[in-house]
């Protein structure tokens, strides 16, 4: 047999088991065809799994979202209210420490008794106690000093139990959401582990739904205390610097009327 045809013959079956490249667009086209499908499952509705929860894991998550929806509301309220005090006491001791004649302030104080608040509630409260008490005769200027001092303290401290309402109600909810959230997730996977009792075969992708839609409690609880924890610390901080605002305007007025009541009795 001749080495010509037996050469001619390997080649041709050589070029023939040999397939050619695809070309680069035909990768490409099918990368993104494989991708495709991951990139649709990847995404999370979180619409989709609340409907999807049991009643109780619903129920979890309808109070978490309550309180808060809540507590936004009291946290909107309450910084308007706190701005307001502190512009109302800096407007106030600006026109006391101007040098005015203190009995002017006191009735455009007691003409609108309704709707004064603050230090100015607090001055009005123990300037009057102290007119009242020097009406008396026989009473010395102790017993006007402290007199006045009581109605300050009683002004103070309904001034800062304004300023404290529904600050208790944030820190509920920053310290009992995230256990309620948790509350919420054990029941749900309590509830896909036990649907699994009537599965042949479990897998990953029977019980994963039921998991997330769980832990989607967990994560509503956190997102209810976290604003309701940083609003409280900041707010009670607040409270704090003008309750101490307060009682240092009470002290000063103290003096001033120590001078007064000594200066009758002369």
């Amino acid at each position: 047999m001749s080495l010509q045809p037996m050469l001619l013959q390997t080649m041709s079956m050589q070029a023939t088991a040999i397939e050619p490249l695809p070309e680069a667009a035909d990768v490409a086209s099918a990368a993104t065809a494989a991708a495709a499908p991951a990139a649709h499952g990847g995404g999370l509705n979180y619409l989709q799994l609340v409907l999807d929860a049991s009643l109780p894991v619903q129920a979890v998550m309808l109070l978490l979202l309550l309180a808060s929806v809540a507590s936004w509301i009291i946290i909107f309220r309450k910084k308007r209210v706190l701005d307001r005090a502190q512009r109302e006491a800096d407007l106030f001791e600006e026109r006391f420490w101007a040098g005015g004649d203190l009995g002017r302030l006191y009735n455009e104080a007691a003409a609108r008794k309704q709707d004064i608040s603050g230090l100015e509630a607090i001055f009005e409260g123990g300037l009057r106690e102290f007119n009242r008490v020097r009406q008396r005769r026989g009473i010395d200027a102790r017993s006007q000093l402290e007199g006045a001092q009581r109605a300050m303290r009683a002004a103070s401290s309904r001034e800062l139990d304004g300023l404290e309402h529904n600050l208790e109600f944030l820190a509920n909810v920053g310290s009992i959401s995230p256990y309620v959230g948790l509350f919420g997730t054990v029941l749900g996977i309590l509830m896909s582990f036990h649907g699994l009792a009537s599965m042949k075969e479990a897998t990953i992708a029977t019980v994963a739904p039921g998991i997330s839609e769980a832990l989607l409690a967990t994560a509503m609880g956190l997102f209810a205390a976290i604003p309701a924890v940083w609003a409280y610390n900041r707010f009670a901080t607040r409270v704090e610097r003008i309750a101490s605002r307060y009682d240092t305007f009470a002290e000063e007025f103290s003096s001033i009327l120590q001078r007064q009541a000594h200066v009758d009795d002369a």
